[in-house]
């Protein structure tokens, strides 16, 4: 069965940056999701469209079909005293901040005694990616899986 929209498919995978450094993989158990529901970034999705189980690929994918452009505007200098009761602030640091589209996680690039930098960005915004891809397992996914819009089960979702 190929890849294709409405089907649950689970994959294992490796991610690697420019340099060719992992940046996360898929454990013993492959990672499931659902095609066509926006689960993954753009490109690797595209990329696996009509694809089949065991095929295995190599994909590229540029920032525009992944995490996007990096976005000046999301970079902003914060009063230090927005961290009230955290002492030691220091770069590569996550927080959660409350933004006008609701929670965002931003990551601390610097810190002094008055202020905090911070990058709202996606940690791999502006980054072009490498997956070494294999399909484990293409399925129809349930009634339930389409209404949620995501995975139950092993390699998705628990409720």
């Amino acid at each position: 069965m190929p890849v294709a929209q409405n089907k649950v498919v689970s994959i294992h995978y490796t991610l690697k940056d420019p340099e060719g450094q992992i940046l996360d993989q898929s454990s013993d158990q492959p990672l499931a999701y659902l095609h066509g529901a926006s689960n993954i970034i753009p490109g690797l999705e595209t990329a696996l469209e009509g694809k089949d189980v065991g095929e295995k690929m190599t994909v590229t994918v540029e920032p525009e079909q992944g995490y996007g452009m990096s976005d000046e505007a999301l970079i902003q200098e914060v009063p230090r005293d927005a961290f009230q009761g955290v002492e030691d602030i220091q770069p590569g640091m996550r927080f959660q901040a409350d933004s006008p589209n609701g929670p965002m996680v931003v990551t601390v690039v610097k810190a002094d005694d008055s202020t905090v930098t911070v990058d709202g960005n996606h940690p791999l915004a502006g980054m072009t990616l490498t997956f070494d891809v294999e399909i484990a397992d293409v399925r129809d996914a349930s009634e339930e899986e389409l209404s949620h819009g995501h995975v139950h089960g092993p390699g998705g979702h628990e409720h």
